[in-house]
């Protein structure tokens, strides 16, 4: 071997190492605030997201359930009727006016064929099944409802209210969860 070859390799100098280019000095303590500071903003961020979407998904999912609706008459004649339907539940809700200048609310339930009416002014629910073929109007629930509310009152010791309440709906049930119910 040639010792010329050697010297060469021996002349050059080894590569010098240097530090990496340090960012400005930050104290250790304030490294960990800004961490700190910096997740928790990331966890706000995330909970706001998904409270926005489960608000999102929660009105979108009532308006598919509820529709609300207020029907006038002919010409804008007589007292709108304000409606509200439940498609989960196969209800149509009516509020409307009493003989008795109070309000009143008229169930019907077609899933149960019932309907049901409450007047806010006499404390009692009446309910009657309805076919499925011939639905009655509102009007003509309405009167036979005022109707069976006099026989009641007049009759009212003789009067057997309603003792199982399975065979209503939930709808029903909640309307006339505090009162007595008889049947029309």
């Amino acid at each position: 071997m040639d010792n010329s070859s050697k010297e060469p390799l021996m002349e050059e100098a080894p590569p010098r190492y240097t530090a990496s280019p340090r960012l400005p000095c930050i104290p250790h303590q304030l490294k960990c605030l800004l961490i700190v500071v910096v997740v928790v903003v990331i966890l706000m961020v995330v909970i706001i997201a998904f409270l926005l979407l489960g608000l999102h998904i929660t009105e979108t999912h009532a308006e598919q359930q509820v529709l609300r609706m207020t029907i006038h008459g002919l010409d804008d004649e007589g007292t709108p009727q304000h409606l509200s339907m439940s498609k989960k539940e196969r209800t149509g809700m009516f509020a409307v006016r009493d003989r008795f200048n109070s309000s009143a609310m008229v169930v019907y339930d077609y899933s149960k064929l019932l309907v049901s009416y409450r007047s806010w002014h006499h404390h009692a629910c009446y309910i009657t099944r309805m076919d499925k073929d011939n639905i009655p109007g509102l009007d003509t629930v309405i009167q036979t409802f005022q109707h069976w509310q006099a026989e009641v009152k007049e009759a009212r010791d003789n009067a057997i209210p309603l003792a199982d309440r399975s065979i209503l709906g939930t709808t029903i049930n909640i309307l006339c969860s505090t009162v007595p119910i008889y049947w029309a």
